[in-house]
This record gives structure tokens, sequence and C-alpha cells, in this order.
């Protein structure tokens, strides 16, 4: 958010935060949404510079087209073990993986 606009939003009285303030969360359990959502993030990026459309790679897990559109927006019902082995389905290496992991997510 841009400083302006937080300022303005202050001064009309909102308070202003992030998840973790807001939802009450944990920094273990704010680290394991971020995770979710990099490795989300991640499988969605990396299916489409692939070529490869969901229902292609969910024949290739032995799934269906609607799970692999749960991973990729991140579902809680998705373990993490099933994204790694997504991402690792579609080439990824230990290296591109570790990267996944380690960048910054993008506000939408």
């Amino acid at each position: 958010m841009r400083e302006s606009k937080r300022k303005k939003l202050a001064a009309k009285g909102w308070k202003i935060g992030g998840a973790q303030e807001f939802l009450g969360l944990s920094e273990a359990e704010e680290a394991l949404i971020e995770l979710r959502l990099k490795l989300a993030d991640g499988l969605k990026s990396r299916r489409h510079a692939r070529g490869v459309t969901q229902t292609q790679l969910a024949e290739s897990l032995r799934s269906s087209q609607s799970r692999v559109a749960k991973m990729e927006s991140g579902d809680p019902t998705v373990s993490i073990d099933l994204l790694v082995r997504s991402l690792l389905a579609l080439g990824t290496s230990n290296r591109q993986l570790a990267q996944i992991i380690a960048r910054r997510l993008t506000a939408t």
C-alpha cells in the first residue's frame, strides 16, 4: 500500500495491520500460510512456463483438474507435500524449489 493512502486511512480512523495481527496468527502459522502460498504461486507459474494445462498436470499426478486448481489457489485442504510433488513432476530442480520458497510474495 502506498504511504499516502496509508496515512489517509489512518487519519480517518482505520486500523492498519497485517493478516497475522488481524487473524491472531502465531509466527509459525503465518510462515506456514506464506509457504503454502509461495508453493501454489510457484506451481502455477511453473506450469504456465512449461505450457502444461491443469488437466495434463492432473493426469501426470493421477489426480483431477479441480485438485490442481485447488493447489494453485493455495487451498488449505491441499498438503504441502502434494504441492512439492507437483512442482517436482514439472521438472523443478531443488535449486528452483529453494528459489520459489525464498522469494517474496507479491500483493495482488
